[in-house]
């Protein structure tokens, strides 16, 4: 009799351990997944209208899309009431200047961009598998990719020459850019405005755009003129794509100077006519109505010939100085300056930080000076002589940016660094880009849809760029996603009081890793190098 009891337990326990096994079991068995993102809104970067589903992720991938409410996962995010997009592409950034000190790009990040490019306006690292050797190393929280910078390889052939390279030089050059796209460049990049793409003719660039459009890359233009002669640059842009056979890109498209807004109609037909011909051409476009370079921008090209040496004796010489003080004056008037001394800002500089946040009426005044836009170029000479400066130039109308933002081939593009949090006074676009398109221009404004916005920051550059399955919520894409809320998303950052993160994104995935979560940086750096068509990993 005793050992009823102790039998039937012993049953019981054997049944119970069974039962708990197979909870184990059965719970296991539906942990598929590494990551879960329930009752979200996708809108899946094609231009489509949203639609309610969830999404689920392993590894690195999207895998699964539809009602998964009764899988599990390691992780689950629950995005009731929020927008699942792609993570956004930034097809046009400086953020080299900047990610060596801040390789987790919160700036970026927080307004949702999950992939950064660099090597635009015809500046870049070079030899690139050098530079991608570098960026894997430090880690990064976002993807990477680079162009090849056209004025970083002249300069390495030719230095600060204005002048046609002989045929050994041009050859020479051809060579470097074939190289870059064998690293993965995602194309060649010129900045046609500065020294020293300025002293390149059209013919030059088309020989050396033929190498890259040869490797599947794209031309990407800081055009020479942005202001009066801007439908001349356009037509450029244009044919080196014709000549060269490689898709072109206007990169930053803005009307700089206040009597020439309203040619963006202008320059948006030349686009749809050539368009229409057959030429691959798109845009990318920031929406801000004020830039932001060196304040080199001012000084004319001839003068920069040769380098920061020769500059300083031009403007030492009475016979160059007065041509010099013409040009400057010219470009406040009728150029970047938007006609006024006080419409140009020093950004930042390393030599005398008391000017950052000034206008160069301000600079005038500290000096005793009329706000002149003679005295102001005076004032130019005296920043160029300490070391020079990035400004911010107020010379843009918002009627252009709209008209400009609503063109089906524009993508959004920040064209800013990565700033240092609370160090000099950046343009806002480097905190709130993206943020501002969705908070502004789609939600406050309706400007375009959020549907076009979004495919405008995803699947466009994507194409553009041929950035291998990115930009798109699909199965089988990487998982770069971000989640925000569409009733809160904004820039903060202004002028004024530019350090500040855009709000409203809630969760941001990069290659199936979490890196913000609740609206905060965790601190992962899952960034991957994203190589160009061109890439010989046998080289």
């Amino acid at each position: 009799m005793p050992q009823k009891p102790f039998f039937r337990y012993i049953v019981s326990m054997q049944f119970l351990n069974f039962f708990i096994l197979l909870l184990v079991t059965s719970s296991c068995a539906k942990i598929e997944f590494d990551l879960l993102i329930l009752n979200g809104t996708i809108i899946d970067g094609s231009g489509d209208a949203s639609y309610q589903s969830d999404l689920a992720i392993k590894d690195d991938r999207i895998v699964k899309i539809g009602n998964l409410s009764s899988y599990d996962a390691k992780i689950i995010i629950n995005a009731v009431d929020l927008i699942v997009a792609p993570g956004f592409i930034d097809s046009h950034t400086h953020a080299i200047r900047g990610i060596f000190d801040v390789p987790t790009a919160e700036s970026s990040l927080l307004q949702g961009v999950t992939t950064l490019t660099d090597g635009n306006d015809g500046t870049s690292p070079y030899p690139i598998n050098d530079h991608y050797a570098e960026i894997e190393a430090l880690k990064i929280s976002t993807n990477w990719a680079v162009f090849v910078g056209q004025g970083t390889v002249r300069q390495e052939v030719m230095g600060l020459e204005d002048r046609n390279p002989t045929g050994e030089e041009l050859d020479q050059m051809k060579s470097m850019i074939a190289d870059a796209m064998e690293d993965g460049a995602l194309g060649i990049s010129t900045g046609l405005f500065y020294v020293p793409g300025s002293f390149s003719s059209t013919q030059e660039i088309i020989e050396l755009s033929k190498v890259a459009g040869g490797y599947g890359g794209i031309y990407i233009s800081h055009m020479r003129e942005e202001a009066a002669d801007i439908l001349k640059s356009i037509n450029e842009t244009i044919n080196i794509g014709i000549e060269a056979g490689i898709p072109v890109q206007i990169t930053h498209h803005k009307i700089i100077g206040k009597a020439n807004w309203g040619l963006a109609k202008n320059t948006l037909k030349l686009v749809d006519e050539a368009i229409n011909r057959g030429v691959n051409v798109s845009i990318d476009q920031y929406p801000y109505t004020a830039s932001q370079t060196s304040i080199r921008a001012l000084i004319p090209q001839w003068a920069q010939a040769g380098g920061r040496k020769e500059l300083l004796k031009r403007i030492d010489d009475p016979k160059s100085r007065k041509l010099l003080i013409d040009g400057i004056i010219e470009r406040i008037l009728f150029d970047r300056g938007g006609g006024h001394p006080k419409n140009v800002f020093i950004s930042k500089s390393s030599w005398d930080t008391s000017m950052e946040g000034k206008n160069l009426a301000d600079l005038c005044n500290e000096r005793g000076l009329e706000p002149t836009p003679y005295n102001a170029a005076i004032v130019v000479f005296d920043i160029i002589k300490g070391g020079g400066a990035s400004a911010v130039y107020h010379a843009i109308n918002s009627d252009d940016v709209d008209l400009i933002m609503q063109h089906p081939m524009t993508s959004i593009a920040s064209d800013g660094p990565l700033t240092v949090y609370n160090v000099g006074s950046p343009h806002p676009r480097t905190y709130g880009t993206f943020a501002r398109v969705l908070g502004t221009y789609v939600r406050e404004r309706n400007i375009i849809s959020l549907e076009e916005a979004i495919r405008k920051m995803t699947s466009l550059p994507a194409k553009i760029l041929s950035i291998d399955r990115r930009g798109l919520i699909k199965e089988g894409y990487y998982a770069d996603i971000t989640i925000f809320d569409k009733n809160v998303i904004a820039d903060k950052s202004t002028f004024e009081d530019p350090h500040q993160y855009a709000v409203g994104v809630n969760s941001v995935i990069v290659n199936g890793i979490i890196v913000v979560e609740n609206g905060m940086h965790n601190g992962n750096r899952p960034g991957k190098v994203l190589r160009g068509p061109g890439y010989n990993s046998n080289k």
